[in-house]
């Protein structure tokens, strides 16, 4: 038995991480100059700090990838892990540097939680006057939501397909959102592919329908991008009510965030004609009954309180937020807080709940409620029938007990970092419904605020350190909360 063999592949492989942090960093470089082009053809000084971060990117990124010489391409689950989490952080410290030194500059602390807020698609943000940035700024958010949304590892793994070799899977299953992560493809180079293309599709659809109705190209992309990501920047200060709240602009981003919702692997499924894949899937039925449920109590909530002012009121306006709500996009047509405090209740429960594993939505996933409440079932059939054995079936499949177990961890786990994070923030000076709310939104890559953080206000009003505070929820959120905690336990670090 080779040992000599065997005690390497307990070491983190970091020439490796090195080497594929160099690719990414050059990436990220080449969506840099897009922000840089933008602004050059508007004629605003903006370009010059996108031009000069996309350098020093490269710079960067060419000196990690042809400096580092691993011995062994090979990557374990604990590179994957590491080079996650490293990866999102060391894209937001890049791709924050433009906004030091844009015309309408943010401080290090803000320009760190708007880049951690757009790459993990929470929509959070802390500029006051958006309308008052310049176009190229515009552009790098909502470019920001969309590498995020899909996954930036994800797209490396596309277009990189070198890496189907050196730990592919590990990075995917590290960075995909869900419980479970199943290739639609034998070879992961090829289903990253064939994500990103499904992803691609319906971000120029998105973009073609915007701009058939009120929005000039420039906003069709920066919304579709928000949207499909369900990321929830937009590009004006009043948001989709920039344009007169018009029917058609609601109904198209309805659709769109709510395919963001749906399993982009059940999607491309259905793209090849497999649409009994859609209609077998318990998430996604249990997905659209929880729509229409929220739907129907909403629209009982504003009528009870007299908050009816047409048709739209009830039907689109509620059904757009529940849409963008539960897809953790956080777009917002009107102040839904004038909808009752029993709409607020129903907002957390959706915050919460999220949407479909393998989507780009955050929140805990239908999926994990799905399997909590049939083992919950299963428990409580016990109590009458103690010697019974029973299965969690998800889907027709037995699912895995260990699995269960999993999932009750996850939960708990999530729970307990809403609280830890929103007593932080309350000993940081913030109030305390909205701490607990901004912590919540924050892990669940919502972004809504309520309060001081609500309609018409920014997260700019909190103290620096609850920022950062904030911007770590957003990173467990995005990254499932397992992929960044266990980078924390000693276990990991121990040949």
């Amino acid at each position: 038995m080779d040992f000599k063999n065997i005690h390497t592949r307990h070491l983190i492989n970091l020439r490796m991480l090195m080497r594929i942090m160099g690719w990414l960093l050059m990436v990220e470089a080449v969506f840099l100059l897009f922000p840089a082009l933008t602004s050059a053809c508007w004629h605003e000084d903006d370009w010059l700090p996108f031009a000069c971060t996309a350098g020093l990117t490269a710079a960067t990124g060419a000196l990690l990838t042809f400096r580092s010489k691993p011995t062994s391409p090979h990557m374990g689950k604990r590179d994957g892990y590491l080079l996650t989490a490293m990866v999102w952080v060391v894209f937001s410290l890049f791709g924050l540097i433009p906004f030091l030194f844009c015309d309408e500059r943010l401080s290090f602390s803000d320009a760190f939680f708007e880049t951690m807020s757009g790459f993990t698609t929470t929509g959070a943000s802390v500029i006051n006057n958006v309308d008052g940035m310049g176009h190229g700024i515009h552009l790098w958010r909502a470019m920001m939501q969309w590498l995020g949304g899909m996954g930036i590892i994800l797209f490396t793994l596309a277009v990189i397909p070198m890496l189907n070799h050196s730990g592919g899977m590990q990075m995917f299953n590290a960075e995909v959102t869900g419980i479970t992560h199943d290739k639609i493809s034998p070879r992961i180079s090829q289903t990253a592919k064939n994500l990103w293309l499904i992803y691609l599709l319906l971000t120029f659809l998105l973009i073609m329908l915007l701009w058939a109705g009120p929005m000039d190209f420039f906003d069709s992309v920066c919304h579709a991008f928000g949207a499909i990501s369900t990321g929830g920047y937009s590009s004006h200060s009043m948001g989709i009510s920039a344009w007169h709240d018009s029917v058609y602009v609601k109904c198209v981003l309805i659709v769109f965030m709510f395919l963001g919702g749906v399993n982009f692997g059940l999607i491309f499924k259905a793209s090849r004609g497999n649409f009994s894949a859609l209609r077998r899937n318990d998430v996604f039925k249990t997905y659209v009954i929880i729509i229409f449920s929220m739907l129907a109590l909403f629209a009982a909530s504003i009528l009870w309180r007299g908050q009816a002012d047409g048709w739209q009121s009830v039907t689109i306006d509620p059904l757009f937020q529940i849409v963008s709500t539960i897809t953790s996009t956080g777009f917002t047509v009107s102040n839904f807080e004038n909808w009752g405090p029993f709409v607020l209740s129903l907002t957390f429960v959706m915050m919460f709940f999220g949407s479909c594993a393998g989507s780009t939505s955050g929140g805990a996933k239908i999926d994990r409620i799905l399997y909590l409440f049939k083992n919950a079932d299963n428990e409580l059939y016990r109590c009458v029938y103690p010697h019974s054995i029973l299965a969690v079936k998800v889907n027709g499949r037995v699912v895995n007990p260990e699995l269960v177990n999993k999932v009750i961890a996850f939960l708990c786990i999530y729970m307990l970092l809403i609280v830890a994070g929103g007593m932080a923030l309350t000993a940081l000076g913030v109030p305390l419904v909205d701490a607990f709310f901004s912590a919540f939104s924050c892990i669940s890559n919502t972004g809504l605020g309520a309060g001081i953080t609500g309609y018409g206000n920014s997260y700019d009003i909190l103290p620096d350190a609850a920022k950062w505070v904030l911007s770590f929820l957003m990173l467990i959120g995005r990254l499932e909360i397992f992929t960044v905690l266990v980078l924390l336990t000693p276990a990991f670090w121990r040949r």
